[in-house]
């Protein structure tokens, strides 16, 4: 498992509002993509496999929703089901089970004890 903050997410109410804020604002490069519900975004130089710089971590925005209220962070695993397993014995929460996202890999939410949504990735 190797716990790095892997990517962010950002909820939105207004998808066209919050694309040019945040571009505008910090110059990030904003991509919807209307088949997924879903915007990619780059804050910094990417290739395919992602950041081309250390330093920085490419995110997201999506429709604000029940379980989507506040900014995201989500963290890279190995093993989404056995990180599940693991939280949840520490006092954490499933939210969303291991959900694949294309073919690039493999999401999952839970709650901390603390109350705070968080996402992680598991690479196909």
């Amino acid at each position: 498992m190797s716990g790095r903050v892997v990517h962010f997410e950002i909820p939105f109410d207004d998808g066209k509002r919050a694309r040019a804020f945040y571009s505008e604002a910090f110059g990030w490069d904003v991509s919807e993509m209307p088949e997924m519900d879903y915007t990619m975004v780059s804050t910094g130089p990417t290739a395919d496999a992602g950041p081309t710089e250390p330093g920085f971590v490419n995110g997201g925005m999506a429709q604000r929703g029940d379980s989507f209220v506040a900014p995201t962070v989500v963290v890279d695993v190995e093993d989404i089901d056995e990180a599940l397993k693991k939280i949840e014995s520490l006092g954490g929460a499933t939210l969303l089970t291991k959900t694949p996202v294309g073919d690039m890999g493999f999401s999952a939410y839970f709650r901390d004890p603390e109350g705070n949504a968080v996402g992680l990735w598991q690479n196909a």
